[in-house]
């Protein structure tokens, strides 16, 4: 049987950017900052959002829960921590701030695949991708062990969890050009989106 309560949707704004150089959650994408279009997207799926940022000054236009790294500088699995541990409910989907492309019909499908695992995580020919999934609070545990050893990618945890990976056949239903898994990271990846809009 599925899960049937309500998911937190948590937004990871916490980097430096250092590659785009600049904040990339208010990276415009036609017009639109990312975070934007991310917050909006959440806005139609989780009754609670949670934004974890350093700098909750820049969000003030935003209807959400603000919350700051326990520990700066951890990188995107603190992050996590962070908004698990304030969530509210027992499952929460996280994304980064720099996904400009979310699709809601396959969020909802990931979210629709939560049964009793503690993570659901879509893998494409690319990988895994840990922040595009469905977390629970059962994670705090094992995350927490992970930092405390100094380690700090997302997956290295998985092992020590239930987790249930959607295999690319099945994401493509929903999302046929995987878009929902591009980020902005530097000028370069900017420069490429703006060149496919040209074609």
């Amino acid at each position: 049987m599925r899960y049937g309560g309500a998911l937190t949707g948590i937004i990871l704004s916490g980097g430096k950017s250092v590659r785009m150089g600049r904040n990339k959650a208010f990276i415009e994408i036609d017009g639109v900052p990312i975070i934007r279009r991310i917050y909006n997207l959440f806005e139609n799926i989780f009754d609670e959002i949670i934004i974890v940022t350093q700098q909750k000054e820049l969000f003030n236009d935003f209807k959400a829960k603000f919350h700051t790294d326990f520990l700066p500088d951890r990188g995107a699995l603190m992050g996590l921590y962070t908004g698990l541990f304030y969530s509210s409910h027992q499952y929460s989907f996280c994304v980064a701030c720099d996904m400009p492309f979310l699709n809601k019909d396959l969020i909802q499908y990931l979210i629709d695949q939560t049964h009793v695992d503690d993570v659901v995580v879509p893998k494409t020919s690319d990988g895994l991708h840990p922040l595009h999934a469905i977390y629970s609070k059962k994670c705090l545990g094992p995350i927490n062990k992970f930092i405390e050893m100094g380690k700090y990618k997302i997956i290295d945890f998985y092992p020590m969890v239930r987790i249930k990976i959607i295999q690319e056949e099945d994401l493509l239903k929903y999302d046929p050009t995987k878009r929902s898994f591009v980020n902005i990271n530097t000028p370069d990846d900017l420069n490429n989106y703006h060149r496919i809009l040209l074609r």
